[in-house]
């Protein structure tokens, strides 16, 4: 009985955007902008690779997955947000913030573990190519990506279960725009040590886990590309692979600042920004550092760009 008295909240209020009219219309027209682009970018590659069968092979498919996130990631907690800049529809009922928190944290989680499987990718082509095609072959890729979402799923349903059991009775207001679990940990007036420790030890070996693929297999990548002889496979390899590595660092240093750490060390202003970079600006980011960037792909899509000006 006390622990229906208590646990009166039903809706969550978000306080983490401006409530100045003037800046929240300069807020969502500049996250629109962002939002469309990073859906524009990531689809473009989507499309590209789907349609040039000289991309189909393993590089591009686990590309492919990460564009798949990078749209999925921002169109979790964007719209909403976007909701709430135009109409002050700042609410989010319980059920629906739960819904949105085991979503965000699923992608987050897959992408975590896709990162480490595209290093792994990487690592086989640059230091074992003869063997490459034998080794990673689409089976096996078919198979890496399905372990990824599955992992980011029970992942994401291990800590949305914690959350869920929390109590929330104090106050109903997110200090962030969406619902993610340090703001929601600070708002809960239940002990949250159990959940945090589960969290942090979770997050801890996953997330050390990827890391340490993702580390070592950078690290005999580089002690091969030192050895070379030639110039041009030095340059290629590192192109291709400082692509990847610059997006591992971003995605990585922002989840890590979010995640690991106490609700004591909770800070509003600090976690809204870093969330909105990997939340937001990263998706964008990512075709432009590493899609982008790959000859291949650049050829596929002027090739697209001549027949769409064609049929036109």
């Amino acid at each position: 009985m006390d622990r229906i008295n208590v646990s009166t909240v039903s809706e969550f209020i978000f306080v983490g955007l401006s409530d100045a009219p003037q800046v929240r219309f300069l807020l969502f027209v500049l996250f629109l902008l962002v939002y469309l682009a990073t859906l524009a970018g990531n689809m473009t590659i989507l499309v590209a690779i789907s349609t040039d069968t000289h991309l189909h092979n393993p590089m591009y498919f686990f590309l492919c997955n990460l564009s798949l996130l990078d749209i999925l990631c921002p169109t979790i907690t964007v719209p909403k947000m976007l909701e709430a800049l135009l109409f002050e529809k700042k609410g989010i009922s319980f059920t629906g913030c739960m819904v949105q928190l085991f979503f965000l944290i699923d992608v987050v989680g897959t992408e975590i573990f896709l990162l480490a499987v595209m290093a792994y990718d990487r690592y086989v082509a640059i230091c074992y190519p003869l063997q490459y095609v034998n080794i990673v072959t689409m089976k096996l890729c078919a198979h890496l990506v399905i372990g990824t979402w599955i992992a980011g799923f029970f992942n994401s349903l291990l800590h949305t279960s914690f959350i869920f059991t929390l109590l929330f009775c104090d106050s109903n207001k997110v200090d962030q725009y969406y619902c993610d679990i340090p703001p929601l940990l600070a708002l809960s007036c239940s002990p949250t040590y159990t959940s945090e420790l589960v969290i942090l030890t979770v997050a801890g070996v996953l997330g050390s886990g990827a890391f340490l693929v993702t580390l070592i297999s950078y690290v005999y990548i580089l002690l091969t590309i030192l050895w070379t002889n030639s110039a041009e496979s030095r340059h290629k390899a590192f192109s291709t692979c400082g692509s990847h590595l610059t997006v591992v660092c971003l995605f990585y240093g922002t989840t890590i600042c979010t995640y690991v750490r106490t609700s004591s060390s909770y800070s509003p202003n600090q976690d809204r920004i870093v969330s909105m970079f990997y939340g937001i600006f990263t998706p964008l980011l990512n075709p432009m550092i590493y899609s982008l960037r790959n000859k291949e792909v650049k050829s596929t899509l002027r090739r697209m760009t001549r027949q769409v000006r064609t049929a036109l």
